[in-house]
């Protein structure tokens, strides 16, 4: 396993090395300790602190990222509640994988809330994608329900034991998968953070799941 002070040195340049981050990296603190890291700062904007905290996830060796960066708009960047209202209904509106009559939007202070329902977890996460990079945000909270028929649990099974064992990142020997219902439980031990993200991506995408519970582990020990 990495030294705290070797992983917090890779998680830096991971952040430096990100042209999404190279005008905010100075700006951006770093700690770590078991695997566990924690940033800090204040970044221009929500998209930059989401990049702040992939940059970290990244890294080998990463267990946990905490992020405890805040978001400090002034200038270009501030828009009052109404015009983000605006653009994050034109932005759900522009994109063809969500039907925003099915969407509602709220914003206090910067911060936008997403309701309503919709028929799969892709289309939950793409109205979410819409809105996290757009001016004057501050945070987004995803309330978006999904209504989906019940299927056949051992059908959502194969079905993303499959999708594993097509997908070259994935290694699908490590990942135990187990539904209930619309409920997906995956449990397991992969050797990134990289890995256990995609591992629920791919999940996710399967007829019938309503959500996700990750309880795959990072087996850092691979890094020794």
């Amino acid at each position: 396993m990495k030294n705290n002070e070797d992983l917090r040195n890779e998680v830096m340049d991971e952040i430096r090395w990100d042209p999404e981050l190279r005008d905010v990296a100075t700006e951006i603190g770093v700690a770590s300790k078991d695997g566990v890291v924690t940033l800090s700062g204040v970044v221009t904007s929500y998209w930059k602190k989401l990049a702040a905290e992939r940059a970290a996830q990244r890294v080998a060796g990463v267990k946990v990222v905490a992020s405890n960066i805040d978001v400090g708009l002034s200038g270009i960047g501030k828009r009052t509640d109404t015009e983000i209202a605006e653009a994050a209904k034109n932005a759900l509106r522009w994109n063809s994988a969500v039907n925003e009559d099915k969407l509602e939007v709220k914003v206090d202070n910067g911060w936008v809330y997403l309701e309503g329902k919709v028929d799969f977890d892709y289309e939950k996460r793409y109205a979410q994608d819409c809105v996290e990079n757009l001016l004057g945000v501050r945070g987004v909270t995803n309330n978006i329900t999904i209504v989906t028929k019940v299927i056949n649990t051992e059908d959502i099974q194969r079905k993303i034991v499959a999708a594993y064992h097509r997908h070259a990142s994935i290694d699908a020997s490590s990942i135990s998968v187990i539904a209930a219902g619309n409920k997906v439980v995956l449990k397991g031990k992969v050797s990134s953070w990289a890995e256990r993200k995609e591992a629920e991506r791919v999940a996710r995408l399967a007829p019938g799941v309503s959500s996700v519970d990750n309880k795959i582990d990072i087996d850092v020990s691979v890094f020794a």
